[in-house]
């Protein structure tokens, strides 16, 4: 925990796409355990699970307007932000295409549409924001254990996979960018395993409940520890 004894800032977690799911999920499970949470929502016209969470948390849980597909919408929030210190900032998005459809035959929206959501745009999002967090703090984004190029051995979601594995690679860039100006950051990748989520579907055989805990316990891990991990629920270190 990034507070002590004689500090009584009260830690505070940035989740970029905090409105249903994992997302809400990691954003209840961080102000249970004390934290203060900020978390971003695409749409602004509907009541969302993080505003039922705000409206109990006693002001310490906000919501904040993002679409990580809008860059122009950054600069806004990092402004409204400004005044805050992140101890973490992790970007939980995501998107997929018909998962059995071979990359050759992909349509280019459909690739452009998951790349940019989930390699692009998250990386656009931990650039634009990455000064407000404590350089003892952490940057984190949601990868997969799809992403691992070394235990690709079945193929299909070839687009989610390459997406993920984009990712994978321009987290490492980011990091080894941040290794001399930011010598204390830790950095991670999580690979949640397959869980019932909308993105999931009902057959993952893992649930929400029992698995947000286990991330938020492997995030909390790496604070305090420099340098980039890619892991998996248990904290284990999953190959690229």
């Amino acid at each position: 925990m990034p507070s002590t004894g004689t500090d009584q800032h009260t830690p505070t977690a940035l989740i970029i796409g905090a409105s249903r799911g994992l997302g809400h999920a990691m954003a209840t499970e961080f102000f249970d355990r004390g934290w203060s949470v900020i978390g971003t929502v695409r749409d602004t016209t509907s009541r969302t699970l993080l505003h039922d969470l705000a409206d109990r948390s006693g002001g310490r849980v906000s919501v904040e307007p993002l679409d990580i597909n809008e860059p122009d919408h950054l600069a806004p929030l990092h402004e409204r932000l400004a005044h805050r210190r992140l101890d973490l900032l992790f970007v939980n998005a995501g998107t997929t295409n018909n998962e059995q459809t071979p990359i050759g035959t992909v349509p280019t929206s459909d690739f452009v549409q998951v790349m940019v959501t989930n390699a692009l745009s998250p990386m656009r999002v931990i650039e634009a924001l990455e000064d407000l967090v404590s350089p003892a703090g952490l940057i984190g984004a949601m990868s997969s254990g799809q992403g691992s190029i070394t235990n690709n051995t079945t193929a299909g979601r070839e687009v989610y996979r390459g997406s993920k594995a984009a990712l994978n690679m321009f987290m490492r860039s980011f990091a080894a960018r941040q290794a001399e100006t930011q010598r204390e950051r830790a950095f991670a990748l999580l690979a949640p395993g397959w869980i019932r989520t909308a993105l999931g579907g009902p057959d993952a055989p893992f649930t929400v409940e029992e698995s947000v805990p286990l991330l938020v316990d492997v995030l909390l891990s790496r604070l305090g520890i420099p340098g980039l991990a890619y892991l998996d629920r248990s904290g284990q270190t999953v190959p690229w």
